[in-house]
């Protein structure tokens, strides 16, 4: 998971395009804060997931997207996480804390 707010502060800063697809997370957010949610479980729309670790940034990010990711991104380059629930993820449902 990425926060888009994240992506769209790097094209802004460096002038380079970065889209939300390039840093190839599976989900990209807006308006929560990833970083709140590592060790704790949420849900996305029907499905349960658990916050494992931050995703910082790493050469494979930069190689397929833009060197200075690697600085940019340090703490911003999403959340790792573990599904603990399947259930239907859709556009635009709401990322919440569980239990």
């Amino acid at each position: 998971m990425i926060e888009l707010e994240n992506i769209e502060a790097f094209s802004q800063a460096t002038g380079l395009a970065l889209t939300p697809e390039m840093p190839r997370r599976n989900i990209v957010t807006l308006g929560i804060r990833l970083n709140d949610l590592c060790g704790k479980r949420f849900s996305v729309g029907g499905a349960i997931f658990e916050g494992l670790e931050l995703c910082e940034p790493c050469s494979l990010f930069a190689k397929r997207t833009h060197r200075e990711v690697l600085k940019f991104f340090v703490k911003k380059g999403g959340l790792r996480a573990r599904i603990l629930s399947g259930g239907e993820v859709r556009v635009g449902d709401f990322v919440g804390q569980h239990g």
